[in-house]
């Protein structure tokens, strides 16, 4: 890993969910980071921020060598500015596109930790993205695949001989659930290790050079139809 991320120029742009974020790697190291959590459209925040961190990190577009998404699971509408931003910046350009996973970005938050890592996003309608991940060897490990699922029905599937921590958006919305139904084994991320970081996609995407892809090839990452795909196949199969 130590190689390609001293070879790789990584910008890496995250909007697929409440936290929009922007950041650079070059040379080895995080040059710039944009994180933003002030509610405002992603879709008008995240050009002036990758304009701010290329322009910090002392580079233009051209520098990149390859634009990374974070892809999904997430908001279908943030994911798809993300995607649709990078795939524009790369095609500009060139370069090829990385698909970021947002759970094993968010697992980054806890590298080492010698338990596993429990993302959980809210994915409205009493369900929540999910997944776990061994985080003692440094990158991340799946324990579990992902799921759109209730949150009891991800819990009973996790192992009852394992430390967890759980981030993520979810949290705030189901951490006294989570807390009351696995007491002391389960540690809540504070506020300051909860979100996606912009920087860990920097990095995962340059570990991971045999996953670039053109930029026509990027794709979200999705574990359930978009809501309006629901809704129309809900009404042709004659439900309310």
């Amino acid at each position: 890993m130590a190689n390609d991320m001293r070879q790789s120029t990584v910008l890496a742009i995250d909007t697929s969910g409440p936290v929009a974020g922007c950041a650079v790697l070059t040379g080895g190291r995080i040059a710039h980071v944009v994180a933003m959590n002030h509610g405002l459209t992603h879709s008008e925040t995240i050009m002036p921020a990758v304009d701010e961190a290329l322009s910090a990190a002392g580079l233009a577009c051209g520098d990149v060598d390859v634009f990374a998404a974070v892809a999904g699971p997430g908001s279908f509408t943030g994911v798809r500015i993300g995607v649709c931003t990078v795939k524009g910046l790369a095609h500009a350009v060139g370069k090829p596109c990385a698909a970021v996973h947002a759970l094993e970005a968010l697992a980054m938050n806890f590298y080492g930790f010698d338990g596993l890592c429990c993302p959980i996003l809210d994915a409205r309608r009493g369900q929540v993205y999910c997944a776990a991940f061994d985080m003692s060897g440094g990158m991340p490990v799946r324990a579990l695949e992902d799921a759109a699922q209730p949150l009891p029905d991800f819990l009973a599937r996790l192992p009852e001989d394992r430390r967890l921590v759980f981030v993520g958006d979810g949290v705030p919305v189901h951490g006294e659930a989570v807390r009351a139904r696995l007491g002391r084994r389960a540690l809540i991320a504070p506020e300051n290790l909860r979100d996606l970081r912009a920087d860990a996609a920097c990095v995962l995407a340059a570990a991971r050079p045999e996953s670039w892809v053109p930029a026509a090839a990027l794709r979200p990452i999705y574990l359930r139809a978009p809501q309006a795909v629901r809704e129309r196949e809900r009404k042709m199969n004659g439900q309310n």
